[in-house]
């Protein structure tokens, strides 16, 4: 076992075990094997979306960058306070995002992980579909969840249609459509008496 290399097998316990790499993770060459992680690279030219902010008086600017699928690639965070241990942070904090987004972590395990996370800069947003922020990183994550997988995003760079006028219902069937196993009424929203 003196030509066979040892490959030291930490548990989630803090015991570790070693193993001879002939149990796996051998490539042939004697060097065991690792997964290479790929970067999506953002095209030289692409969209992005700016977005000001307000937490508990420290204001920001965050800008994402998007591919052309849409889906973010990076993600700048600009404090008011420049030079602030904030702002440095924060900038720092971002790269790390986008690094992590371009290399394939999805959106969503991101926004569940920083979402709700507390510490001090916190207060009330002004955003009326967030409200209160526990944290910067709770307001961003929430926001980035709200605009990129909630559906709220809209189709971006295209100019708004103008309102359509709302037809009335004339009968209770008419405008219902099927909502799992009850009926939503596609003017006023309502429903046919589910939950």
């Amino acid at each position: 076992m003196s030509e066979e290399k040892e490959i030291a097998n930490v548990s989630k316990s803090g015991e570790s075990s070693l193993r001879p790499s002939s149990e796996g993770g051998d490539n042939g060459s004697g060097e065991p094997r690792e997964a290479q992680a790929v970067r999506r690279h953002l095209p030289d030219e692409r969209h992005s979306l700016t977005h000001h902010f307000s937490v508990g008086g420290q204001e920001g600017y965050v800008t994402v960058g998007l591919y052309e699928d849409g889906l973010p690639g990076e993600l700048f965070i600009r404090m008011a306070k420049e030079g602030s241990t904030v702002s440095g942070l924060m900038d720092s904090f971002a790269t790390a995002v986008s690094l992590a987004l371009q290399y394939g972590v999805p959106l969503r395990v991101l926004c569940d992980k920083f979402s709700h996370t507390r510490f001090e800069p916190s207060g009330w947003s002004g955003n009326p579909k967030i409200g209160y922020a526990k944290s910067l990183t709770d307001y961003l994550f929430r926001w980035l969840e709200l605009r990129f997988l909630k559906g709220e995003q809209g189709l971006l760079f295209e100019l708004p249609k103008l309102a359509q006028p709302q037809r009335e219902v004339t009968s209770a069937v008419e405008g219902m459509v099927r909502n799992g196993s009850c009926y939503r009424c596609m003017t006023c929203g309502s429903t046919s008496g589910c939950s």
